[in-house]
Order: C-alpha cells, then structure tokens, then sequence
C-alpha cells in the first residue's frame, strides 16, 4: 500500500532532519521524505498535524517469556504492547524455558513472532549453554538461525576464563556480545541500591562496585580480544566514567541504561513496593543525574530493561520478589519527560531509542533515509493519559506507574510499511 504521511513534525538524526515534511511510502519502504515521489498516488493519507513522525524504536533488552513462561507473558502479548508503544524492532533475552542456545528455539521464537505479526523479534543467542557460564554455546550457528547477537543477560554467571574465550569465539563471527555487568559474589543477595536507605529499611544492598568490577574486567578483556561488546542495564555514576572513559580510548564497547533508571532513585524503594525491585537496583539521585547526562552525550543508548511478571511474582517479602520491571509502555512518555525539562532534545530522544540500537544491531531500520523499511512511529507528545489495567497491554503488570498520568502517546505504528496501530 502507497501511504502518505502528511503534516508531521518529522525527527530523524540520522539525517539531521526536524522539520515538517510529508512521508512517502511504498513497497514497504520510504520513497521519499519531503518530495513527491514521480507516479506516487497515495491509497491511505495519514494526518500528523501537530505531532512527531519517527523512526521505529529499537529495544536492545527485552524478557518476552516465552517459550516456557506463558505464565508470565507471550510474544503476541509483548509485541502487541511495543508496537503501541512505537517500538518496531524488539531484542528479545535468551532467559526462555528451554534458553535460547539452540537453533530450534531460535526457529520457535520467530515462527512466533510471525504468527503475532506485530513487532520485528531479534533473538539474543546464549552466550553459554543454558546461561550456567561454563560451556560457550555454539555461536555461530545461532548466527546462521537468526541471531541479531549473543547475550549472557539477564544474569552474568560466567567467570573471566570462560568471557575471554567467550568473546574470543565471537570476534571470530563477527557477533556482538551484550552482557549485564554483576559479580553476582559483590552482589550476593542483595536486592536494592547499598545507600542510606539501604540501611534505614534493613534490606541487603548491592554495592556499586557489583558493577565497576564487573565493568572494569569486562573492558579489559573487550580491549584484549577486540570484540564488539555492550553493557545493558548500567546504574552508577563510577560505571558512566569507566565506559566513557573506554570509549574515549576507542575500546569498542557500547551502553545501555534503562528509562526508568532515568527517573526513579533508591528513594522510591521506601514503601517497601515489590515494583520497585528492579535489577540493576535504583540508585541514588547522584547516579540518576549521572546517567541522564551519560544519555545526553551519548555515552549511552536507552532500553526498556522489560520484565514482564504475573502477579504472584511480587507477592511476597520485598527480598523475595522477583526483580523487574514491565516497562516498554511508560519508556517514550518517561523519555519526553526529559525533552520537556530541556534535559534531551528531541533528535537526542531518537538517537538514543532508534538510529543508535539500530546501528549498534547492524540494521537499516532506526532512520527514515529513502528505501530504508518503513518502520515509523508517530507521536502526539501532548496526548496525555492515565496507566490502568484498561490500556495497559503488556501481561506483566508490574508497574509502579500505575495509576499514574503520562504525557505523550503514539497515535500510528508502522512496520515493514504496514500500519500496525492506529488510534
């Protein structure tokens, strides 16, 4: 189908482009942006008068649960929510039942996907067999089934012998690797941030240096191997210097932060709600506003960080619950929220969920360049609305956003040219 979007505020960094323009589409593709393409007759016009046109967001950290926690959420769930949240691409952890280490489920996880027709799923492979940290999984043929990368996350089981042969392997095959930077020994059993408040509600903290640590090791051997490695889920201030830092030094290593981490602080943790429990912890407001200016540099890149959790899951002793966050919905009102403090500028907001992840992946998606995939999201960054069980899509509602008002919320969601979401 021929669509044309007309009147929209159109943001796109990988062409330094604001401005309002009309969109062309066709094929599936971007024709033009601006000019109409000769022959063009639009069969559908779409009116974003007074609202963002976008690429597609790309997730580079997402639980999808299934196969083996249908309990919990499915793929049909999960991408139905992102593309009303105007993802279009979605990254999904290798944390299924059986893990994603084989080219069978790799194959089960797309036939899936398919079906659910919504958003693009990009299976993260097991950096090791069943995620135990001992045996390197067979990478290559991950690769060939369909692996967008290899991944360790959500837990760093895995000691520095087995990473640097690990990363070794991968080099080899030109995969990225994403790991989550814990030393589960530092981190122990601690369940929030180890800070005054730490102390003051009686609950095991996790120090930073579970993270630095874990940082510092992982970019010595990154230095050593010259693999492509990102840390997904960073929290600290120190871990925004030593990533800079590595950066700075052209190690080739990337970032993620997760959005929430961009707003809530271990102060949030006070009321003892299990929705807070997230892993990484939320840390201080010192760490916050490190992170927020680490995104605003492009130190980092944003993810959702989503772990979606059935309600039994959070039912329990703070310590005892199970850490995560369901997050994809609340990741691009949170986002505008910053553009509106004058913290990120629009453009920046786009890098950092689209062209960058995008091109971190290797993919064409993430931009709106001519016979790029008409993968678009369009925003009405006034819209605001209230977080309920009613619009909420995800089957995870653990959320400490609930009840909640949000401001901003995709109106149109467009993948492979096809208009998914329309409002």
């Amino acid at each position: 189908m021929n669509i044309l979007i007309e009147n929209g505020r159109v943001i796109d960094p990988a062409n330094e482009c604001d401005a309002v323009l009309d969109v062309y589409i066709g094929d599936g593709k971007i024709q033009s942006i601006g000019d109409k393409p000769s022959g063009f007759v639009a069969e559908l016009t779409i009116d974003a008068s007074n609202k963002l046109v976008m690429p597609g967001f790309v997730d580079l950290n997402a639980s999808l649960r299934e196969p083996g926690y249908e309990h919990k959420a499915t793929i049909e769930s999960e991408t139905k929510a992102a593309v009303a949240a105007g993802y279009t691409s979605i990254c999904c952890l290798p944390d299924t039942k059986p893990v994603l280490d084989s080219p069978s489920v790799v194959q089960l996880i797309l036939d899936r996907a398919e079906s659910a027709d919504y958003a693009k799923v990009l299976p993260l492979g097991a950096l090791t067999v069943s995620l135990e940290g001992n045996t390197l999984s067979e990478m290559f043929a991950l690769k060939r089934a369909g692996c967008v990368a290899v991944s360790q996350a959500p837990n760093n089981h895995i000691n520095g012998q087995v990473l640097r042969r690990a990363l070794q392997y991968a080099t080899t095959h030109d995969l990225l690797v994403i790991l989550k930077p814990e030393d589960t020994v530092i981190k122990d059993d601690g369940c929030v941030h180890d800070g005054s408040v730490c102390s003051k509600l009686g609950l095991l903290g996790i120090p930073v240096s579970a993270e630095t640590i874990a940082i510092a090791q992982i970019i010595e051997l990154t230095e050593e191997t010259g693999a492509r490695v990102h840390l997904t889920g960073i929290s600290s201030a120190r871990a925004v210097s030593l990533i800079a830092r590595a950066q700075f030094n052209n190690v080739t290593i990337t970032a993620d932060v997760h959005a929430h981490q961009l707003h809530l602080t271990e102060l949030d943790v006070g009321t003892f709600d299990a929705n807070y429990h997230t892993s990484p912890p939320l840390r201080s407001t010192e760490d916050k506003d490190a992170l927020i200016a680490g995104v605003a540099k492009g130190v980092f890149v944003v993810s959702s960080g989503h772990q979606p959790h059935d309600a039994e899951a959070k039912q329990a002793p703070f310590p005892s619950t199970e850490p995560g966050m369901s997050s994809l919905e609340t990741v691009l009102p949170l986002m505008l929220e910053l553009v509106d403090d004058g913290l990120l500028s629009l453009s920046q907001m786009v890098a950092c969920l689209a062209y960058a992840p995008a091109q971190l992946l290797g993919l064409e998606t993430g931009c709106l360049s001519a016979q790029a995939p008409a993968d678009i999201c369009i925003v009405d960054p006034n819209d605001t609305w209230q977080v309920n069980a009613d619009n909420w899509l995800s089957r995870g509602m653990n959320t400490p956003y609930l009840g909640h008002q949000m401001k901003g919320k995709v109106t149109h969601t467009l993948v492979n040219g096809r208009l998914i979401v329309e409002k």
